[in-house]
C-alpha cells in the first residue's frame, strides 16, 4: 500500500505537475505535511475518533480511471455522478489501510458490470488491503459467478435468507447470421489471414468453425480454471471440491453456509449487530429481548474519511503520467456513440486524440514514465499502426509500461508492442494478433426491395470498396495481399518489440486469441497486476523512489475540453440513422482490421 495514484480522495497536488518544487521547497513541503498530519491525527485521538468499518457500495462497470474532470458549469447541472472508478476506490483503500483507527472495510455488492480483468483488479485490491491487516467484509445480496468471484477475496461473506448460490460455470455462444442475412438478400466476402482470425465469422459462416470451437474450449478452459482455484483458495477449499459443488449448484444460503461457501445468513439491517466486536459472529439476533446487544461502528466513506488517522509521506521530484486507450480504433477524435453496438457503436479510441495526448505528453519534462492503459478489441489497421508510432516515439526516450485492461486485442496489441514492459490480469483478452477484411454484397437486396441501381466507372477496381456485386479473384487477390502486408508488420513490430524470434511467431498468432496468463507462458505479456502493481512497476523502471513513506504523481492526460458527459438527443437520432444507412459499415468495409472477434461477457 505503499505506492498511490492522485484521485479526489487525496490531498490536493499543487498545480502543475510537470514543474514540480527543487529539493529544498520538496522538503519544507514534507514537513509541512508532517506537521498538519500531526495536527490532525491529535484532534483525532482527543475526540476518541475511531469505527469498526468503513461502508463501500460496490457495483456497475467500474472503470480502471477516473473520468475528466467536469466543467465549471456542468457542476450545477443535475447529471448523474461519475461511477466509482477503480483509481477512486485504490485511494481510499489505501488510506484505510494505513489508518490505524479502522478494523476494515465492509463492502456491500450491488451489481457488477465489468469483465474478468476488473473483477481480478478488485480481488486484488482487497486482498492487498487484508495483507495490512485490515478485514474485508462482503454482503452481497446476489452470488452468481461474478459476485461470489470477488466476495471470495474477504475474510468473510454475508448474504440474506433470500438469497440463491447461482454460482453455475462459464458458457459462451456464438451466433451466425450468413444464413439471415442471405434472406436479406445481403452477403459477406471475408478475407482472413488464418481460420484462427474469427472476427468476420459472424457474417460470413453459417456455423462454428472447428477453428473457433478450439478457441473458445481454450479460452473457457482457462478462465475455468482461473476462478475456480482462486475461489477455492478464499474458501479454504480444494479446487476439485469447489468444482464438484458448483457442478451440483443452485443451493439455498443454508445449503451454501453448511458447504462452507459462504459464512453468515442476515439481511443488511442486521450487520452492526452480527459485526460487533463483542460478538461471536454466529447470530445476528440479541440474546434477550430486553438487553441491547453491541453494535459495530459502521461509517460511509463520506463520514469516515475524516476520522481516519493519516500518515506523512514524501513525493518525487517527477511524475508518472497516465493516457487511456479505450474503446475500438478508428480514425478520428475519440467518441462515445449513444447506440453501443459491436463495430458500429461504443467508445471508440481515435487515432487523432491519442496521437495529440502522446504528442503532449512527450513535451512534458516532468514526466518519468507513461503509462498507456489500453482496453481495446482493436479496429482499423492504420489508425494503430499511426498510434503505434508515436508511442515508438515516446518510448526512445522515456519509459513506456503498458497497461491491459479486460480486453487488448489485435489492435489493441498492435499498440502495446511498442511498450518496454507490458502488465495485464491473468483474465485479459489478449493477443488475436492476425488480419481480416471484410466487404459486403447487397445487390440481393436491391432486387428484394425492387430498386433498381446503376453503376457507372472507370478503372477496372473502381468497385472495390463498394457493396456492390461479389468479388471476382483479382479483387480477392488484391484484399489479400493488403491483409498479408498488414499481418507481416504486425509480426515483424511483435517480434521487435517482445524480442522473439519472427519465425517462431506464426504458432502463437494468426488470430489466435489467449488470456493474460497464457498469453504470459507465450511471451506476449511481462508480468500480471493491478494498476497499482503497474505504477510501482513504472517507478521502478523510471528509478524513482516508491516504497514505505513515498507517494507517487500521477497526472491522467485527457483531451482538452474533457469529454462530453450526456449525448444530445440528434446525437441518438444521428447514430440511428448512419446505423440504417449503413455508413458505419461502409467506413469499415475493405479496410485491413485489426479486430478481436468476440467478447467474453461476465455476468
Amino acid at each position: 500500500m505503499s505506492t498511490s495514484d492522485t484521485s479526489s480522495d487525496q490531498p490536493k497536488r499543487p498545480a502543475g505537475l510537470a514543474q514540480l518544487p527543487g529539493r529544498g521547497l520538496r522538503a519544507l513541503a514534507y514537513q509541512r505535511r508532517r506537521f498538519m498530519i500531526g495536527l490532525r491525527n491529535g484532534l483525532r485521538r482527543l475526540r476518541r475518533a475511531r469505527l469498526d468499518y468503513v461502508v463501500m457500495t460496490l457495483g456497475g462497470p467500474l472503470p480502471e480511471r477516473d473520468a475528466p474532470p467536469r466543467r465549471f458549469y456542468q457542476r450545477f447541472l443535475p447529471l448523474p455522478p461519475p461511477p466509482l472508478s477503480l483509481q477512486t476506490l485504490n485511494s481510499r483503500l489505501r488510506r484505510i489501510a494505513e489508518a490505524g483507527n479502522v478494523r476494515g472495510v465492509l463492502f456491500i455488492f450491488t451489481g457488477f458490470g465489468a469483465g474478468l480483468a476488473t473483477l481480478q483488479n478488485l480481488r486484488r485490491a482487497m486482498l492487498r488491503l487484508r495483507a495490512a491487516g485490515k478485514e474485508v467484509i462482503v454482503f452481497t445480496t446476489d452470488l452468481d459467478l461474478a459476485h461470489y468471484y470477488v466476495a471470495t477475496a474477504a475474510d468473510r461473506i454475508i448474504t440474506p435468507a433470500g438469497s440463491t448460490f447461482n454460482v453455475l460455470g462459464l458458457r459462451s455462444e456464438a451466433i451466425f447470421l450468413k444464413d439471415a442475412l442471405a434472406q436479406l438478400g445481403i452477403y459477406a466476402d471475408i478475407i482472413q489471414i488464418s481460420p484462427f482470425k474469427t472476427a468476420g465469422n459472424i457474417l460470413g459462416k453459417a456455423e462454428i468453425t472447428p477453428e473457433q470451437q478450439a478457441q473458445l474450449d481454450w479460452l473457457l478452459d482457462d478462465n475455468y480454471d482461473q476462478i475456480t482455484a482462486d475461489m477455492a483458495t478464499g474458501r479454504g477449499l480444494s479446487q476439485a471440491a469447489l468444482q464438484a459443488l458448483i457442478d451440483h449448484a443452485p443451493y439455498t444460503p443454508q445449503q451454501a453456509l453448511d458447504h462452507g461457501l459462504i459464512d453468515h445468513i442476515a439481511y443488511e439491517d442486521e450487520l452492526a449487530a452480527l459485526l460487533a466486536p463483542a460478538g461471536n459472529g454466529k447470530s445476528a439476533k440479541p440474546a434477550s429481548a430486553k438487553q441491547k446487544p453491541p453494535l459495530a461502528r459502521l461509517r460511509p466513506w463520506s463520514q469516515a474519511r475524516k476520522s481516519l488517522r493519516e500518515v506523512p509521506y514524501r513525493l518525487p521530484n517527477r511524475f508518472i503520467g497516465v493516457i487511456s486507450l479505450e474503446g475500438t480504433i478508428a480514425p478520428g477524435p475519440s467518441r462515445q456513440s449513444p447506440i453501443d453496438l459491436p463495430i458500429v457503436g461504443g467508445a471508440t479510441a481515435g487515432e487523432e486524440t491519442i496521437v495529440q495526448l502522446l504528442r503532449q505528453a512527450t513535451q512534458m519534462p516532468g514526466m518519468a514514465a507513461l503509462i498507456l492503459h489500453v482496453d481495446s478489441p482493436g479496429g482499423v489497421a492504420l489508425s494503430a499502426d499511426l498510434m503505434w508510432r508515436e508511442l515508438q516515439q515516446f518510448a526512445q526516450h522515456k519509459p513506456l509500461l503498458i497497461y491491459m485492461g479486460n480486453i487488448a486485442a489485435s489492435g489493441g496489441y498492435y499498440v502495446a508492442a511498442a511498450g518496454h514492459h507490458i502488465m495485464s490480469q491473468p483474465g485479459t483478452v489478449t493477443g488475436s494478433i492476425g488480419v481480416i477484411t471484410a466487404r459486403l454484397n447487397s445487390d440481393g437486396l436491391y432486387q428484394k426491395l425492387h430498386i433498381n441501381r446503376t453503376v457507372l466507372t472507370r478503372g477496372q477496381r473502381a468497385n472495390l470498396f463498394s457493396d456492390h456485386g461479389p468479388l471476382d479473384e483479382a479483387e480477392r487477390q488484391a484484399f489479400w495481399d493488403s491483409i498479408l502486408f498488414t499481418y507481416d508488420r504486425f509480426k515483424a513490430l511483435v517480434a521487435e518489440g517482445r524480442g522473439l524470434p519472427l519465425a517462431s511467431l506464426d504458432p502463437i498468432c494468426e488470430g489466435r486469441v489467449w488470456t493474460g496468463r497464457q498469453a504470459l507462458g507465450h511471451k506476449l505479456v511481462d508480468s500480471h497486476g493491478d494498476f497499482v502493481d503497474a505504477l510501482e512497476q513504472a517507478a521502478k523502471m523510471a528509478g524513482l523512489p516508491s516504497g514505505a513513506g513515498y507517494r507517487l504523481p500521477v497526472l491522467d492526460l485527457h483531451p482538452a475540453g474533457g469529454e462530453r458527459l450526456l449525448p444530445q438527443p440528434y446525437e441518438a437520432t444521428q447514430e440511428l440513422l448512419h446505423l440504417l444507412q449503413g455508413q458505419h459499415l461502409r467506413a469499415w468495409q475493405g479496410q485491413p482490421l485489426l479486430l478481436l472477434p468476440y467478447h467474453l461477457r461476465w455476468r
